[in-house]
């Protein structure tokens, strides 16, 4: 997708120095295609200023940025947007504002949604796959942080009561930080049970391991 003006100025470089600033880009990021050169008449007569195209191919992070501040706009919220270039394949865009719990949900349901409609807005043009990460208030570092102490709790929970326990439904990015981080715990693992929204994840007895057969 292309964004552009068509400016008139005194000459070519005003022109694009103004196309760069309505375009609210560096001057060094924009293209431009000059439409008339610029005329000096004589003694006044005959002037005529340049025309120029002045333009810029939205990359899929500012598709993303793009997507965001509409649907913000749209909603009546008032957000300040970070945008974090990880890569030239990868971005991440930080919210933050008051009251913006609408916008995260149970568990982080809302924000995945928001993310998931934000990579396709971001990836619509069928150029490869950027991946767009989507962040409110850091609910996501504070969440990985929360499941990281729920998974040591429940892992101490099976050692101590030698039985099995199950977690609420969980997303598929949510349960690989619980399998992962239950892999630092000698005698206990974990399983999947359920389909689609009601997967959960069941923190169990490791029958194979030393530490259970040695007890």
């Amino acid at each position: 997708m292309i964004k552009e003006v068509v400016i008139t100025a005194k000459t070519t470089d005003m022109a694009v120095d103004e196309g760069a600033v309505q375009l609210g880009l560096p001057k060094e990021k924009v293209k431009f295609e000059i439409i008339e050169e610029p005329k000096k008449g004589i003694l006044g007569i005959g002037a005529a200023n340049a025309k120029v195209r002045v333009f810029y191919e939205l990359t899929p992070a500012d598709l993303a940025e793009d997507f965001l501040k509409t649907l913000f706009k749209n909603m009546n919220l008032n957000v300040r947007l970070e945008r974090i270039d990880i890569s030239d394949e990868e971005v991440t865009l930080k919210g933050s504002g008051e009251n913006l719990g609408i916008l995260i949900g149970r568990h982080g349901d809302v924000l995945d949604s928001i993310q998931y409609l934000t990579m396709l807005a971001a990836n619509k043009e069928g150029k490869g796959f950027y991946r767009i990460n989507v962040d409110i208030e850091n609910y996501r570092e504070k969440r990985v942080e929360a499941l990281k102490v729920l998974a040591k709790r429940m892992a101490d929970k099976v050692l101590r009561y030698r039985k099995n326990f199950t977690l609420e439904p969980m997303s598929p990015y949510e349960r690989r930080i619980i399998h992962s981080e239950i892999q630092n715990f000698k005698g206990v693992t974990t399983y999947s049970i359920g389909q689609d929204d009601e997967r959960k994840i069941v923190v169990a007895i490791d029958r194979a391991s030393k530490v259970d057969k040695a007890q």
